[in-house]
């Protein structure tokens, strides 16, 4: 159960939410913000870092609310707000060694990946994708899960995380310009 509780509440303001009702987003961020916020706090010291993470995690909530397949909303909203911690937390560590590193130094294959990942033509093009998506590349590429993993992180089955991710990966392919594998260049 939420933190809040009402889940049947928080799925119907869900529902609105999908549909475009800014005042469901706005009952939703009151139920639920307080203890996102505090939880957050716990594992970030930066108190911008926390807003800008609350405020992007409703943002997403926002962009996807049409993707919650029922069950417990603070679970949902809790992944939502953790991934985006992990990702704030990781670009400004990406900034950080920028910024301190000597000038000889290079970044390893795995920064510039992630670099690209987030600042690149990928992460522009993993931008124009739909949310579930971009949500099942993040869980199976970029955080490396298992497709069971994802699954059960996601709340959808794994056939559902299989099949969204072959089409996430034609959908970057076309918004990159790139032909499918086995294609001609």
């Amino acid at each position: 159960m939420s933190p809040s509780g009402g889940e049947r509440e928080d799925a119907a303001l869900l529902r609105a939410v999908a549909r475009g009702d800014t005042e469901a987003l706005g009952v939703l961020h009151d139920r639920h913000a307080g203890w996102l916020h505090a939880r957050l706090s716990r594992r970030c010291a930066d108190p911008e870092t926390v807003r800008e993470v609350l405020q992007d995690t409703f943002v997403t909530v926002w962009r996807s609310a049409a993707s919650h397949r029922g069950g417990e909303a603070g679970g949902w909203l809790w992944v939502i707000a953790a991934r985006r911690l992990v990702d704030a937390q990781r670009a400004r560590a990406r900034h950080e060694r920028v910024v301190h590193e000597p000038a000889g130094v290079v970044p390893s294959a795995e920064e510039r990946v992630l670099a690209e990942l987030e600042y690149g033509d990928v992460g522009t093009a993993m931008a124009r994708i739909s949310p579930e998506l971009r949500e099942v590349l993040r869980a199976t590429v970029v955080d490396g899960l298992t497709t069971r993993e994802a699954a059960r992180l996601l709340g959808i089955p794994e056939g559902t995380v299989k099949t969204r991710a072959l089409r996430a990966r034609r959908e970057l392919r076309a918004a990159l310009g790139r032909p499918a594998w086995g294609g001609t260049a």
